[in-house]
């Protein structure tokens, strides 16, 4: 196997990190690798935002659920979906920016999300690692407002990223045999092969936790899921300009 492939199966998510600066010009070639991701008719609708200032890292901590590594992590940055720049490509052509349309959220979100994967696996190949912080948008607004986003811009999710102090072992996927099937889709012996992964999954958390920690991935879905989730989602979205259309 190569070490490209070696190196994607070995991911986890970090969230404790050395006190070692990451160099500023190895982060720069890291954002150039996460900018060769694919992208949708070349759009390239993403807005990167390092940030740096303390006052602004303690408070966004605290907006994601007060995460101690969004403060202590060497570098953190936000990721946003950005048709912002788009409309000024209109603009300068003379052309109307037909905006709030699902597709181009779409779009934008998808965007955003190739590029940042592509700079996480670009950061663990040099010995980085890292974690998304979906949280920010427990607060989507008051992250916009420190950050002076614009309009038909929103904030998807941060990464931190630094040399790793704690790596836990990798975590088990779900069975290849639930989410690759080929010609249709299908759900026979799905439950079966579930029921197996619980197993797994609980056998990880025990070793991981020292016991502490002994829920299947099933129970973990459910009671995760049986909430509404950040039901203001759509209301600030459409604030932003993407109603949806």
């Amino acid at each position: 196997m190569n070490h490209v492939i070696e190196l994607l199966k070995k991911h986890v998510s970090v969230r404790k990190f050395t006190t070692q600066p990451v160099d500023d010009q190895l982060l720069i070639e890291i954002i150039k690798a996460g900018q060769q991701a694919s992208t949708s008719n070349h759009i390239q609708a993403y807005t990167i935002i390092r940030v740096k200032d303390k006052i602004k890292r303690k408070s966004i901590a605290k907006l994601a659920g007060n995460q101690a590594c969004v403060e202590e992590s060497p570098v953190f940055l936000v990721f946003c979906a950005d048709l912002n720049r788009l409309g000024k490509a209109c603009r300068m052509n003379n052309k109307r920016f037909e905006s709030g349309y699902t597709e181009n959220f779409i779009l934008a979100t998808v965007d955003t999300s190739l590029a940042a994967q592509n700079i996480m696996v670009a950061a663990e190949s040099v010995g980085l690692g890292g974690v998304y912080i979906g949280a920010l948008r427990n607060n989507p607004e008051d992250v916009c407002e420190s950050l002076n986003l614009p309009h038909n811009v929103y904030p998807v999710f941060g990464m931190c990223l630094g040399y790793p102090e704690i790596r836990n072992k990798v975590k088990p996927r779900l069975p290849l045999s639930l989410i690759f099937k080929e010609d249709s889709y299908h759900t026979e012996g799905d439950e079966e092969i579930l029921k197996e992964y619980d197993h797994s999954i609980r056998d990880y958390y025990i070793a991981r936790t020292n016991g502490q920690r002994n829920n299947t991935w099933t129970e973990g879905m459910s009671s995760f899921l049986k909430d509404k989730q950040r039901p203001h989602m759509k209301n600030f979205l459409e604030t932003k300009g993407f109603e949806m259309k």
